[in-house]
């Protein structure tokens, strides 16, 4: 096991050289820099092209993708031009509250999803797994921003319930830290559910009708063990893959929901630096998410060992 996880953390290296390429590429050729943001748009040519000069944005691409790529290796991400800090230490301060909304959208997503999914499995072409795929297919079409300003007006405007707007930390106390979380958390993790939901079902159908369960069944065994001990534990790996690739999505995939609720998150950090032009920070939020997508990977690829025994690295 301790090989095989080398193995995948050395794996990670051309990965995140790739990917520092391109996003150095993209960031390298979009129009404008940071020069224009930081002198406005009454600078004249001849000033950016010394501010440029200045901060060393003239020189060949090459050279520049090096500097920069040697410096993440020493831990040098760069300094952001506008927040005054280094990059790990923006992405420190804004990476928290992406956590936690994360963590909590996923609470609620496997809340909704597995005993719906079970249910939906266990029922199969009754009128519960019908309404179950066809609202999971509504949560998945479902925009989310929709989603989110549906809630916004039920929860906040009208119950008054749970605040529409803003971040409270936790050394605010935890309830207040939640409460502020609740709303663009639920959204996001009712989005999450749908598409849970559908693999919890197709892998517990995959596993439902196989000889061990009705070899299970002929013993004598209660059907909740049969359901939740053997059909649930062989189609885990399946479902967990999933909320992997959920989890991952979800520290990605908040830009939207964090600005509908100003939640200071590294959604709020990226789309802030796009319009800044603020190029060491954009290649900065984006490596990191791509290191942690990545590591939540590795994370589902080792748990499959204590899920399935059949599944271990190594296992002949």
């Amino acid at each position: 096991m301790l090989s095989y996880i080398l193995k995948r953390i050395l794996s990670l290296i051309p990965v995140l050289f790739v990917v520092s390429c391109v996003v150095f590429l993209v960031v390298y050729i979009i129009p404008g820099g940071p020069a224009t943001a930081l002198l406005g748009l009454e600078a004249t040519p001849d000033q950016i092209e010394a501010l440029n000069t200045e901060l060393g944005f003239n020189r060949p691409f090459f050279v520049q993708y090096a500097d920069w790529f040697v410096n993440v290796l020493k831990g040098d991400w760069g300094t952001s031009y506008f927040l005054h800090q280094s990059v790990l230490e923006a992405i420190g301060e804004y990476f928290l509250p992406t956590l936690s909304l994360a963590v909590l959208a996923q609470i609620f997503a496997l809340i909704l999803s597995v005993p719906l999914g079970i249910l939906a499995a266990y029922r199969r072409g009754t009128a519960l797994d019908v309404t179950a795929v066809s609202v999971s297919l509504v949560g998945a079409a479902l925009p989310g921003f929709l989603l989110s300003m549906f809630l916004m007006l039920l929860f906040g405007v009208h119950l008054q319930i749970f605040p529409v707007a803003g971040y409270a930390g936790l050394e605010e106390g935890l309830a207040e830290h939640l409460r502020y979380l609740f709303l663009p958390a639920l959204s996001l993790g009712i989005v999450q559910a749908a598409y849970l939901t559908r693999m919890t079902r197709s892998s517990l159908l995959e596993v439902l009708y196989k000889n061990f369960i009705q070899t299970a069944r002929a013993k004598g065994i209660k059907e909740s063990k049969v359901v939740l001990k053997y059909a649930l534990k062989n189609g885990a790996p399946v479902i967990l893959t999933a909320v992997g690739q959920s989890f991952g999505s979800l520290i990605a995939g908040t830009i939207v929901t964090e600005t509908l609720f100003n939640i200071p998150g590294l959604g709020m950090l990226t789309l802030t630096s796009i319009n800044r032009r603020d190029v060491f920070v954009i290649q900065g939020v984006v490596l990191f998410i791509t290191l942690l997508y990545v590591l939540v990977n590795l994370a589902v690829d080792i748990l499959y060992g204590f899920v399935d025994p059949r599944l271990r690295p190594g296992r002949k």
